[in-house]
């Protein structure tokens, strides 16, 4: 507990503190001094990509594709894997969190970190797709950081330390992932139907067991529930939005002062909130942080950049898309209601107000599927990276599945704030090794855009 105490404060706590007017400070970390500005910066050198290019966006994900190579996934396909595990617990735990901690005004700076994480997330994908290889194992095509990253650096040898680092902080990571997954879920199911944590764990874990410890079963099942879930939670939200119209103006307020602390009476309210909006917006929506290459890598695209745009695509999907709705039905519920309230508890409270009971286990439900879809999308994360730390063998990829499936055991009955400490350990060291490469790489990224660029004025001039 210690030792991750201490790594998670040199990742997360503050590095050095800004004092602002009115005698208030903003405490900046390791990470947010290492995303927002490379955000900034991938965003200015695409020229505003999020922006520019969402036309180009919603085209391919409604255009019909399938991957000519057997076993590969199509470009939609390395989205869905991606999104099952961003439109997951980020969503649900990660923005009650945020709120939680930060208060209303952390739903801007996720709003924020998205925009400008997509950038992020496309120079990171179509690295991935530059340096993919064929999956001797599973077919098709692997890849992702650990991949990138070795190639930049080993020059030759078998293993580059940047690379091995990265994919043992990944495997870390999933690993907290996976006990935050079943933490949750217990506690969700515990409030809504009063089942014991070691139930709900027992019959999480030994569901996931049977689909993971399959080949192949991981995208069939991903394709059918991600864009469901998906779908059905987000026609949920626009019911509370739409019953609670006359509110909205106030949330909207509510979320711009505090987002700046204006509203805060405690100093330090702007430093809360930014800080738990842009980590839990990084847990979230995952740009820079090298997890959705692993997906976009096992794509068979006709171009690059394409895999790059899907996965900027999917960042805005999950932020200001799906935990907007999360962020939604919390905030215009009455803040009395939840006052003292945190974790899926004010969650559930909300919820109840709109719904009556039936809220509640609307919540737990689909807690439940967005925690089993993230789980089996990490676990295709890590496949690509356990082949690379320990060769392509099926004995490595299933003792790191039965490693996860224990994790996921153990986190049900776990405190709240070891396992999220965890995760934040893990996707804080992967970004770190994952930006050491992605910023001497990145005119690889770009060269790719200009060129897809140039395909798509060919395109409008035929």
């Amino acid at each position: 507990m210690q030792l991750i105490t201490t790594v998670y404060n040199f990742l997360w706590g503050d590095l050095f503190t800004l004092p602002l007017p009115g005698g208030s400070s903003i405490g900046i970390s390791l990470l947010v001094l290492i995303l927002i500005p490379a955000g900034i910066y991938f965003t200015i050198r695409t020229k505003f990509l999020p922006i520019r290019f969402f036309p180009e966006m919603l085209r391919i994900s409604v255009e019909k594709q399938a991957g000519e190579e057997k076993g590969a996934l199509s470009g939609m396909q390395a989205l869905i894997v991606s999104t099952a595990t961003r439109v997951g617990m980020g969503n649900m735990v990660g923005v009650v969190a945020a709120v939680s901690a930060g208060g209303a005004g952390a739903v801007f700076w996720m709003w924020v970190t998205a925009l400008i994480g997509s950038s992020t997330a496309f120079i990171e994908a179509t690295l991935a797709q530059l340096h993919k290889e064929k999956d001797p194992l599973y077919g098709g095509y692997r890849g992702g950081p650990a991949y990138y990253i070795h190639n930049f650096f080993a020059k030759g040898k078998r293993y580059s330390v940047i690379a091995v680092l990265f994919a043992l902080s990944g495997l870390l990571c999933w690993c907290g992932v996976s006990q935050v997954i079943s933490n949750s879920v217990s506690s969700a199911f515990e409030n809504a139907f009063h089942i014991p944590p070691i139930v709900s764990t027992v019959i999480l874990v030994v569901l996931a067991a049977i689909i993971v410890l399959r080949k192949n079963a991981t995208v069939k099942v991903l394709d059918i529930m991600v864009p469901v879930m998906a779908v059905f939670y987000f026609a949920i939200a626009l019911f509370v939005i739409f019953k609670n119209m006359n509110l909205l103006p106030g949330v909207f307020e509510r979320i711009v002062e505090e987002a700046f602390g204006l509203r805060q009476v405690a100093a330090g309210g702007f430093g809360a909130a930014l800080m738990n909006g842009v980590k839990r917006g990084l847990f979230s929506n995952e740009a820079g942080s090298g997890s959705a290459p692993c997906a976009a890598a096992a794509a068979d695209v006709s171009h690059p950049a394409r895999a790059g745009l899907f996965q900027a695509f999917g960042v805005i999907i999950d932020t200001i898309i799906i935990c907007s709705c999360t962020a939604f039905i919390m905030l215009l519920a009455p803040q009395d209601l939840l006052e003292g309230l945190s974790g899926m508890e004010l969650l559930q409270t909300a919820m109840y107000h709109h719904f009556g009971q039936a809220g509640v286990v609307f919540t737990a439900v689909t807690l439940w599927l967005f925690s089993f879809s993230t789980f089996i999308g990490i676990l295709f994360y890590a496949r690509s990276n356990v082949a690379y730390l320990f060769g392509d063998n099926w004995k490595a990829q299933t003792i790191y599945k039965i490693l996860a499936l224990v994790m996921l055991f153990i986190g049900g009955l776990a405190a709240y704030t070891f396992v999220w400490d965890l995760g934040d350990i893990g996707i804080g060291l992967m970004t770190i090794f994952n930006m050491i490469a992605i910023l001497p790489m990145s005119g690889q990224a770009l060269k790719s855009l200009k060129e897809y660029s140039q395909i798509m004025k060919e395109r409008k001039n035929k």
